[in-house]
């Protein structure tokens, strides 16, 4: 199957968002896809701040982008937008970092009012950067999220059901993906 790299935008580590990602990474990996997980708050901010392109740190990153057929991008949303350190990554990417790739855009927050940012924010972006698929993207309310003692997740059933559907066509999507960059 494909090679998925789960990238998560939080800058906390106790983020409810890393733990979502790492929880749907379970279920494409039980789809057959190996899944490569980046959490971009473990990159080094001088590099990210700095724009040093030539950090090992970021190297390695680019090259996960490279290496990806899906990339799966979650973010919390803090002022109606995707969080600065995934800013700060996708700012550092080759322009055309997801030619020829299907992605899967998702994101989690504390109200409904930012349930748009999805389409206005990390869309665009993600589409300038050559996306050859963006699948549809969800938006997890954090109520709908609980963490455990232990670490472990527990998705509400609404919210496990739709984030299943986005999953599963995110991962059909995977094996239609034109090879744009074949055709330069």
């Amino acid at each position: 199957m494909a090679t998925v790299l789960s990238v998560s935008g939080s800058p906390s580590a106790s983020s409810r968002t890393n733990r979502l990602l790492r929880h749907l990474d379970q279920r494409l990996i039980a789809q057959g896809h190996q899944v490569i997980p980046l959490d971009v708050r473990t990159i080094p901010a001088e590099a990210l701040l700095g724009a040093d392109f030539r950090h090992p740190a970021i190297v390695e990153a680019t090259g996960l982008f490279a290496r990806a057929d899906g990339v799966v991008v979650g973010t919390p949303v803090y002022k109606a937008s995707y969080s600065g350190v995934l800013k700060a990554l996708l700012d550092l990417l080759p322009q055309y970092a997801l030619t020829g790739k299907t992605v899967l855009p998702l994101a989690t927050g504390g109200s409904i009012a930012h349930v748009l940012a999805i389409d206005y924010a990390l869309r665009p972006v993600l589409s300038s950067m050559g996306a050859a698929h963006i699948v549809q993207g969800w938006f997890t309310l954090d109520k709908d999220l609980t963490v455990h003692e232990d670490g472990a997740l527990i998705v509400s059933p609404a919210a496990g059901e739709a984030l299943g559907q986005v999953l599963d066509q995110f991962s059909a999507a995977l094996g239609r993906t034109p090879l744009l960059a074949a055709a330069s």
